[in-house]
């Protein structure tokens, strides 16, 4: 459940806009990239002030500004003097429970979106926020902790000229982070599947609590990704349809391909979310059958012992005048008779198929 609340009592009782990190801090220093472009050559710096990219705000080129840590409000603060961002934009940007959204301000656009990645210790699911900010020649994105990001492609292609990225403006760079972000969920999704396909196996073979507890475990991601994702359709629904002068009209046909990206993602999850609940439906029918089958072992055995019980208990009345307590074989012939009537009880059984 901590991956789905995270705790926002700090920000009760503040006024909107108050810049407050809601999240974990994943980093003890702000760490800040910068990749300055156009179709003849690029500049790749890290710097340790934000002031430094100040000077290339008006610059033709595109540039995009990478902040890696949101603990540092005071940074994030920097950036609202200098590009004009609203004060509501960046309490989102530090705020890491925000759900994926798009808001349009005009001179910029501001986007959520996160970015799912496994944990290495338990192969657990999780998240990073990221936050973008569209600007005409600029997008400046906030994640959460330096390095383990899906943007080295991006990088690559930037550096070594590859693509069509450095013929294109700020709204392609744009387009190319969130494609590189949605490209990463089907990695997530694929290792899905292949959980979801094991324990599909293996409830066929053999049902135990160890598989209701996977079922389960798969579930919650299932939950945990729809949260994070299905907002995603209306983001780029929103930029495919926008009639912002920062998206250009040559970039429509990259945001509609984008947007088919993300309903095939969406479909997975509902398909896995009913794979699993059908796989949580066999289980519990598997059980009640085990149990079934155990109770009508035992209602059988009880009723074979029930005549036996009651010529046991007849003969173990002890009274003085019963005749075949004198009989000389009477104890070997009432133990035969106790045993052909259990026999022919069980064969009766088997051909009703009761047992």
């Amino acid at each position: 459940m901590r991956r789905l609340m995270k705790r926002r009592t700090q920000k009760v009782g503040l006024p909107p806009g108050s810049i407050v990190f809601v999240g974990e801090k994943k980093t003890d220093k702000v760490v800040m990239t910068l990749f300055d472009y156009d179709d003849q050559k690029q500049r790749e710096k890290t710097w340790q002030s934000v002031e430094e990219c100040f000077p290339l705000q008006d610059k033709p080129s595109v540039t995009w500004i990478n902040i890696d840590g949101l603990q540092d409000v005071e940074t994030i603060k920097k950036i609202d003097t200098h590009f004009g961002i609203h004060p509501l934009v960046l309490e989102d940007i530090v705020n890491t429970q925000q759900r994926p959204k798009i808001e349009d301000y005009g001179d910029y656009l501001f986007i959520v979106l996160k970015m799912l990645y496994k944990e290495a210790k338990n192969n657990e699911i999780c998240y990073e926020h990221i936050s973008l900010i569209l600007g005409t020649n600029y997008v400046i994105s906030f994640q959460e902790a330096p390095g383990g990001d899906v943007f080295d492609p991006i990088r690559d292609r930037i550096r070594q000229n590859k693509g069509r990225i450095r013929k294109m403006k700020a709204d392609y760079l744009a387009y190319a982070l969130m494609d590189m972000i949605v490209d990463n969920y089907f990695l997530i999704l694929e290792s899905v599947a292949e959980e979801v396909d094991h324990i599909e196996n293996k409830l066929m073979d053999v049902v135990s609590f160890e598989t209701f507890g996977k079922i389960h475990h798969l579930k919650r991601n299932m939950l945990f990704l729809r949260k994070a994702i299905w907002p995603l359709r209306e983001v780029i629904g929103s930029l495919q349809r926008a009639e912002s002068k920062i998206i250009r009209e040559e970039t429509g046909i990259y945001w509609r391909d984008l947007y088919d990206h993300t309903i095939e993602v969406i479909d997975l999850i509902e398909t896995f979310r009913d794979m699993l609940s059908g796989m949580l439906e066999i289980y519990l029918s598997s059980m009640s059958n085990r149990m079934n089958e155990v109770m009508k072992f035992l209602t059988v055995i009880s009723t074979v012992f029930i005549p036996v019980t009651f010529i046991a208990g007849v003969y173990g009345m002890n009274f003085k005048h019963m005749p075949e307590l004198e009989f000389r074989f009477g104890y070997f012939f009432t133990l035969g008779v106790m045993f052909l009537l259990g026999i022919c009880m069980v064969i009766y059984f088997k051909k009703k198929k009761w047992l």
